[in-house]
């Protein structure tokens, strides 16, 4: 299995040409050449679109009342809080799910309305809207449900609804399914209404982000819900503030759910990562002190990697109405328990997790699936802990980059999670393999199914079938996206400055990186980490050196030595060290001079971060 474990893996190098149109953008932005050409790589070739780009400004977010279904949505909730009326959040168990719950929830108590929330166990009821929950929530007495996150698959359930009076709404962003005669109709449930980012909507204009998440669109909701309960085209000054409040939740969800940052996604993550670290929440407070970033700067790493596998562990390993209770009613001394538990529920999700990914990487091996007829892969074992497969399911892409599908198969049952590669859209894969499910749901790069246990092999083998068809040869290849060739005398702190401000930085809008071609290794390279296996070197050119660090790819401390040159594709950043801080080369790819390049999947925990969760 260790032999599998570091498999050299080829990756393709694409170094994006110098645009003519450089000088111009840079010389209007007052900016460097080199930060002209990022913008340009990410289509912003205008002064106008640059300055929106550099400097957010919440006025770049979209009028609420543009979202399909959301005016009578917003004025039936308005009714509701008006009228005293019940009404319960139906959420999803995950970041974005946990997040848009909450917006929701404070969003209708600052306006005095009776809520509560429903969030469904991962393991007992499985993704979505399930029937028997929306029964129990009608017969509980509850006047208005309403979906975040979940639901535009929900049709029987809806019907539960409707036919005991029950007014439905539903708020989502995934697939939806469509009627068999007719691919551009949706089969949709009846509801009151239903608020979607990409949902057609009668006589109205497309949605100008189609690529809201759950959180993002709660955000709109509660925008709109604030604009008919006071009967004017803006919210009070009060209401004003909750809104800004939100847009630290509306980060969380976004960045965690890996939607494109671009546009207004771009703009709430932004805002919402100031807003973070000043948030009057107490749950925000709570969850911060946990993790150890109370003050902190935070970016897009620190909600990938440290805040949004907390909030997914309970989830995972538990309930995760507890960290919802953390996000909404929980006192101080209630978060802080809750968040010490999430932090354990963390720490067990890591322990298992390891568990399931070596056996997931045997399973590989003794299938001998990491072959080029092999373009997707089916993965699954009896006693998997349905909480964490998605997870191991990222880290398997990152490996062996192809579209992978965990199933956890407990008791004649069968519960997956899937992640994808760019190009190859899962739920549609799914959805062509539904004759062997039970149910399943998701988006492009991420979704879920349940199955009968028998059906395992029959799945597996439509799910391979069809990935023949849809992956290609180079689609097995991954390829680093390089904005631009630079020598080590361009990397200094001014510059590394100025490309943060590019972030931040996920989906669609990855941390800038950059080549170095023909540098000089400049002295012995060695082994560091706890296990030895992150390599530390430093590379001289024309004079200039610059120490480096290169996750995962200890084992090539042997095949380098002082004085080879070699080209690095690398992510300059700021090194913090006992106070004092210096320019490093975070290195992701090493190409040999005369040599097919043979590093490793060194960078899988850095590509995939925000799905690590």
């Amino acid at each position: 299995m260790d032999s599998i474990a570091k498999m050299p893996r080829e990756r393709r190098w694409n170094i994006l040409p110098a645009d003519a149109r450089g000088a111009e953008l840079a010389a209007r932005l007052r900016t460097s050449p080199l930060i002209a050409q990022m913008l340009l790589n990410r289509g912003i070739s205008t002064f106008e679109q640059g300055q929106a780009f550099l400097t957010p400004s919440l006025n770049d977010l979209h009028n609420p009342a543009l979202l399909p279904g959301i005016q009578p949505a917003a004025e039936r909730i308005a009714r509701a809080i008006r009228d005293g009326e019940s009404i319960v959040i139906y959420g999803d168990y995950d970041v974005d799910g946990i997040t848009a719950t909450a917006i929701l929830w404070h969003a209708i108590k600052v306006l005095g309305g009776n809520v509560d929330y429903y969030i469904p166990h991962r393991i007992e009821e499985g993704y979505g809207v399930n029937a028997e929950a929306i029964t129990q929530l009608c017969e509980a007495g509850h006047k208005l449900i309403v979906t975040v996150d979940c639901g535009v698959t929900a049709i029987d359930a809806a019907k539960i609804a409707r036919d005991r009076g029950v007014d439905l709404i539903i708020t989502d962003h995934h697939e939806w399914k469509h009627r068999a005669a007719d691919k551009s109709a949706a089969d949709l449930p009846e509801c009151h209404a239903i608020v979607h980012p990409r949902l057609p909507a009668c006589g109205q204009a497309a949605y100008p982000n189609p690529h809201l998440c759950g959180a993002g669109v709660a955000f709109k909701l509660a925008w709109e819900i604030g604009k008919a309960t006071s009967g004017a085209a803006k919210v009070s000054e009060e209401y004003r503030a909750f809104l800004l409040e939100a847009t630290a939740l509306a980060a969380l969800g976004t960045i965690a759910d890996v939607v494109p940052l671009k546009g207004e996604n771009r703009v709430l993550a932004h805002f919402g990562l100031k807003g973070l670290v000043h948030s009057r929440l107490t749950g925000i407070q709570a969850l911060l002190a946990s993790a150890k970033l109370a003050g902190k700067k935070l970016d897009a790493y620190h909600v990938g990697f440290l805040l949004a596998p907390r909030l997914n562990a309970c989830g995972r390993m538990g309930h995760a109405r507890e960290a919802v209770e953390m996000l909404t009613r929980a006192d101080r001394a209630q978060a802080d328990k809750i968040a010490a538990d999430l932090e354990r529920s963390n720490r067990q999700r890591q322990a298992i997790e390891k568990q399931i990914a070596e056996q997931a990487i045997a399973q590989v091996a003794e299938r001998n699936m990491d072959r080029d007829d092999c373009r997707g892969f089916v993965l699954g074992m009896e006693g998997w802990h349905a909480g964490v497969i998605g997870i191991v399911a990222s880290r398997i892409v990152g490996r062996f980059h192809r579209p992978t599908v965990m199933v956890a198969l407990n008791n004649g049952h069968g519960q997956g999670s899937g992640r994808s590669i760019a190009g190859f859209h899962l739920a549609q894969a799914l959805q062509a393999c539904v004759g062997h499910l039970q149910g399943c749901g998701g988006h492009e790069m991420a979704a879920g199914l349940s199955m009968d246990s028998a059906n395992f092999e029959a799945f597996r083998n439509a799910f391979e079938k069809y990935a023949m068809t849809q992956v290609s040869k180079d689609m097995l290849r991954p390829e680093l996206r390089i904005d631009a060739e630079a020598e080590i005398k361009d990397v200094g702190s001014a510059l590394i400055a100025d490309l943060e401000r590019l972030g931040p930085f996920g989906q669609a809008n990855a941390r800038p990186m950059l080549c170095c071609m023909g540098v000089e290794v400049a002295a012995p390279p060695r082994r560091v980490g706890a296990d030895l296996s992150h390599l530390q070197m430093t590379v001289r050119q024309n004079g200039k050196s610059l120490p480096c660090i290169a996750f995962r790819m200890g084992n090539l401390a042997e095949q380098l030595c002082t004085g080879q040159k070699i080209d690095i594709a690398i992510e300059a950043e700021m090194n913090e060290y006992n106070g004092r801080r210096s320019v490093q080369l975070q290195v992701r790819d090493i190409r040999f001079a005369g040599q097919v390049n043979r590093t490793e999947s060194a960078g899988v925990d850095a590509t995939t971060a925000p799905m690590m969760r």
